[in-house]
């Protein structure tokens, strides 16, 4: 019934009292949420308690959201607001959690050895950026949005999210060559 609606759409019909609209939305953002999330916090659970906060803090506050934006970017910064506070609040480097960024395959020992390699040379070149180069990296390369859709993301011009993420790249192969990894 809702899954042709357009946000808006559904957002108006939680605001009218459909508390099953909500759901939609929900079912259509919590995998790209998660996954802005981890990237984020490094930690599979912690990354669960952000986005269930996220969802929510967008649900108690529907009624600020401007409808001539997408409901996406608005939950992502949510999401981030609430990511920055729980990394605050521990003030700890969080472990990367691996499990939670190795695909689930059937791969053979060695295989699984090379991801798990991979994935910490990844993490580590990420997390060695600074915050503004590894988010246009995660929204652009992990969430596959467009420029226009990092840039309302991030509350940036277009321009802005290309060079951050041209930037970006550099850095990230820099880093990786520095951990011995030449991609």
């Amino acid at each position: 019934m809702f899954e042709e609606a357009s946000d808006a759409a559904i957002v108006e019909r939680c605001r009218g009292g459909d508390l099953d609209a909500f759901g939609v939305l929900i079912d259509r953002y919590q995998k790209p949420i998660f996954n802005a999330v981890i990237h984020k916090v490094w930690n599979r659970e912690d990354a669960r308690e952000i986005c269930q906060q996220s969802f929510l803090k967008a649900f108690e506050h529907l009624h600020s959201f401007d409808a001539n934006l997408k409901f996406f970017s608005w939950i992502y910064r949510i999401a981030m607001n609430e990511s920055i506070n729980h990394l605050q609040a521990r003030r700890a480097w969080v472990p990367l959690d691996e499990e939670a960024l190795l695909p689930a395959s059937g791969a053979d020992p060695e295989e699984a050895s090379m991801a798990r390699q991979r994935c910490r040379a990844v993490h580590s070149a990420l997390a060695a950026l600074d915050e503004k180069y590894r988010a246009v990296l995660v929204l652009c390369h992990l969430l596959q949005l467009s420029y226009r859709e990092a840039a309302e993301s991030l509350d940036l011009e277009e321009k802005t999210v290309k060079s951050r993420l041209f930037s970006a790249r550099q850095l990230l192969r820099e880093n990786l060559e520095a951990l011995g990894h030449v991609g």
